[in-house]
């Protein structure tokens, strides 16, 4: 008997002192708790510091487009001023080309003049020929009947003479005429045509420069447009840090209420526990007298003591279609479907998550106990709802991405396997599926706390 009180005293020292204990382990608790919180502060003045270095970067790009724009302007410009200047070479090659078409006409003329002019030095060659030159003429003179005929006829020798030193002057004349006005022609327009070509020249590399600038512009605009892009998901990250400070905050308050609520309850059990030690002392004193008393026999009535089970809550769960069963790991499986796209590269770019498609109305409940850091639309993910988790010290983060409905709002508590959504196609989504993503640690934007969350749940 002595021995059994002895070993009850004992068990009930140890319990006492484990109940003793259990503050510290609670208080490391909440030790890590703070550290999130003062992690996640830093972290966001690292990404407020991504977002004025982003919006740096827009700003100067900004700088660069309009100067581009505006020297695309002056370009513009400039091709506007040669296409006039072309226009007006082109004006003045029409002209000249008339001027030459005119010109041609005379040229006609002038041919045909010549030609007749050549008939008759022709029919003047021949009649010299044919009557001997000089002798012709000596002919003409002496066959004169009177001293009236020779000077009549030595006046129309001279006259024919000069007629055809006329004809050959004039023929002479009419044709270096003609040569001078073909070649101040033709070098007119040569002129022209050479001063068309640099214009175009000037235009070709006029309209170059403005496509290079047009491609500079474009490229400016992508760059922009990347950044722009950088600084929503850093906004995003922002607001999801805040979010996630708040529920760290709610998880602190929560802890601390927790921590006082087993205080209190550690101080209950030791005093009961004390009080038990002090009555089986009493009682073990009691025995020990009544059995000097009853030295011939020893007849003790054994009490028995039954001592209250803890209370089992079953949950009752509603009959909702394709609710997953909750698992016993880490991490319950947040929807009934099967795995439709995993985690890896996908469209050239990282899918950070799993998909789990289904058809119907498909809830969607919360993988494990923790708080809702963000409940809202985004024009990326649609309806999401992010979760804050601490487990045995680790931070994580889960993510449900594309729902129909969310039914957890920021700064709730959830427990894992509640019901927080029902699957959607909101979003950038292509029919209805639940995107889940699950982060060791914070979500940012680049994403780089993400696991593979079929290495975590069942599958």
């Amino acid at each position: 008997m002595k021995k059994n009180i002895i070993a009850m005293n004992a068990s009930i020292m140890i319990g006492l002192g484990s109940i003793l204990a259990a503050p510290s382990a609670y208080a490391e608790s909440l030790s890590d708790l703070q550290q999130k919180k003062e992690s996640i502060q830093e972290k966001r003045s690292g990404v407020e510091s991504n977002i004025s270095d982003t919006e740096k970067k827009i700003d100067n790009l900004h700088d660069k487009q309009l100067t581009a724009e505006e020297q695309i302007a002056a370009i513009e410009a400039k091709i506007a001023e040669s296409t006039k200047k072309i226009d007006a070479k082109n004006a003045e090659i029409t002209q000249t080309k008339k001027e030459i078409e005119a010109l041609k006409e005379e040229i006609k003329v002038l041919k045909e003049r010549i030609a007749k002019r050549n008939e008759v030095l022709k029919e003047r060659a021949r009649s010299f020929q044919e009557t001997g030159g000089d002798v012709n003429y000596l002919e003409v003179l002496f066959g004169s009947s009177s001293f009236g005929d020779l000077v009549d006829r030595v006046g129309a020798v001279a006259t024919i003479a000069e007629a055809d030193r006329d004809i050959l002057k004039q023929h002479e004349l009419d044709k270096k005429d003609l040569e001078e006005k073909q070649n101040a022609v033709e070098k007119k327009l040569a002129s022209l045509e050479v001063a068309k070509a640099e214009l175009l020249e000037i235009q070709k590399q006029q309209k170059q420069q403005k496509q290079e600038k047009a491609a500079l512009v474009k490229k400016l605009k992508q760059q922009t447009k990347k950044h722009e892009d950088e600084k929503m998901g850093l906004e995003e990250e922002k607001e999801n840090l805040a979010a996630q400070e708040t529920a760290i905050k709610s998880a602190i308050n929560l802890e601390q209420n927790r921590l006082a609520e087993l205080e209190a309850a550690r101080k209950k059990a030791a005093a009961e526990a004390k009080k038990r030690a002090e009555q089986a002392a009493a009682q073990a004193a009691s025995q020990a007298a009544e059995s000097k008393k009853q030295s011939s026999s020893s007849g003790s009535s054994a009490k028995s003591s039954s001592s209250p089970s803890p209370s089992s809550s079953s949950q009752s769960s509603s009959n909702v279609s394709q609710v997953p069963a909750v698992s016993s790991g880490t991490f319950t499986r947040p929807s009934a479907g099967y795995v439709s796209s995993t985690m890896g590269e996908r469209w050239n770019k990282q899918h950070a998550g799993i998909d789990i498609a289904a058809s119907g109305t498909v809830p969607v409940v919360a993988a494990a106990d923790g708080v809702v850091s963000r409940s809202y639309f985004s024009s990326t993910y649609g309806n999401v709802i992010f979760v804050t988790h601490s487990i045995s010290g680790q931070q994580w983060t889960t993510v449900y991405a594309h729902l129909s409905s969310r039914q957890a709002s920021t700064g709730s508590v959830v427990a894992k396997g509640q019901q927080i959504g029902i699957m959607g196609n909101t979003g950038h989504s292509f029919g209805q599926h639940l995107h889940f993503e699950l982060h060791k640690g914070a979500w940012n934007y680049s994403k780089s706390n993400a696991v593979n969350p079929l290495d975590y749940i069942p599958n």
